[in-house]
């Protein structure tokens, strides 16, 4: 098997399932129930060194 062909079937099958469950991580992670502090926290920052 050449190496195009086997790195084509991993991304087709098994590449695609990791970037969804990456994805559903990142939004579990963004909407958890603690990190709304660090978010305003974080959005925040460009107004801490106003004059």
């Amino acid at each position: 098997m050449e190496t195009y062909t086997a790195m084509r079937q991993f991304a087709d099958s098994w590449g695609l399932v990791l970037m969804v469950l990456f994805f559903v991580a990142a939004i579990l992670f963004v909407f958890r129930p603690g990190a709304r502090k660090s978010a305003d926290d974080a959005a925040k920052i460009p107004f801490r060194e106003e004059d």
